[in-house]
């Protein structure tokens, strides 16, 4: 499933590339579009591929939920879920990303991102941060060891066993983000495991502004308030940054070091940002979608 709202050129060129693995694939593989109304091409774009198309509102799309709808009462194994800024780097991706479920372990697997060929170098470390080279499985056994980076997981590309996420209710509704992350949280605890699968590889990344950092982590700190039992069973999200921070600034020293300045002042925003957002109820109404990078969550509150 790819929900898609005016998704330009990048979602033409993930298109072909996902319509590729579909012919390629070993598995019988359903592909539906979900158009948020689109005022751009993205619907025929779709349809030229073959693939099948829902419509909602754009004001009616909501990350856990649209999801939930696009899989509900689908007769499948496995739920695969991209976004439509998210090109899989070979043909062959998608079937490895299914092989993790060889494991009858695994609920969840997710695929390695490789930044976009026009990335900057904060955008090319952030991804080599939380995508290595090394695929493992991880359970709740291993959240000593890992932390919350047990139960990390991106709905850029990853997949679900549909048992059992069915059993589980799947996504959360009415959620700001971090979807994925909550799910694979529910399915670690009921005894599930979670596959990070560096063959399967897409190519996906964001040249955010500092701005645009701010206010992404001004979300995170969000989720993280008001999910706060994730931090209580896997370790808080401040750790993992600080681990961040180090590695940008050793790779930036060493490949790109006027980017340091920027990274600096990206940094600063972040933890601003995170630090509000986990304080959000304690600010005034009206801020809170000026802060956010998803005003329309907070229409209601």
């Amino acid at each position: 499933m790819v929900p898609v709202y005016n998704g330009g050129s990048l979602w033409r060129e993930a298109a072909l590339a996902l319509a590729r693995a579909q012919r390629a694939s070993r598995h019988a593989v359903r592909v539906k579009v979900v158009d948020s109304s689109s005022r751009d091409d993205s619907v025929n774009t779709a349809r030229a591929q073959g693939f099948e198309v829902t419509g909602i509102a754009s004001a009616d799309f909501d990350h856990g939920g649209t999801r939930n709808a696009a899989v509900h009462g689908e007769p499948a194994d496995v739920y695969v879920f991209l976004t439509q800024d998210a090109i899989l780097d070979h043909p062959v991706a998608l079937d490895a990303l299914l092989e993790a479920f060889a494991d009858p372990a695994v609920a969840v697997a997710y695929g390695r991102q490789l930044p976009h060929r026009d990335a900057n170098p904060i955008a090319a470390h952030a991804r080599a941060f939380n995508y290595g080279t090394e695929s493992r499985v991880a359970g709740l056994d291993d959240r000593s060891r890992l932390g919350i980076k047990t139960v990390f997981t991106s709905n850029s590309f990853a997949a679900y066993r549909a048992s059992v996420f069915n059993e589980l209710g799947g996504f959360p509704e009415r959620n700001i983000l971090s979807e994925d992350m909550y799910f694979a949280a529910r399915a670690v605890l009921e005894g599930g495991k979670v596959a990070y699968v560096s063959a399967a590889c897409v190519r996906h990344s964001h040249n955010y502004s500092p701005l645009e950092e701010f206010r992404r982590y001004f979300d995170i700190g969000v989720f993280q308030a008001d999910h706060g039992w994730i931090g209580e069973q896997f370790g808080a999200a401040e750790g993992e940054g600080l681990r961040f921070i180090r590695s940008e600034v050793r790779r930036l020293l060493a490949q790109a070091p006027l980017w340091l300045p920027r990274a600096c002042l990206h940094n600063a925003l972040k933890i601003l940002g995170y630090r509000l957002g986990r304080r959000y109820r304690s600010l005034p109404v009206s801020w809170r979608p000026r802060l956010s990078m998803q005003p329309r969550y907070w229409k209601g509150f």
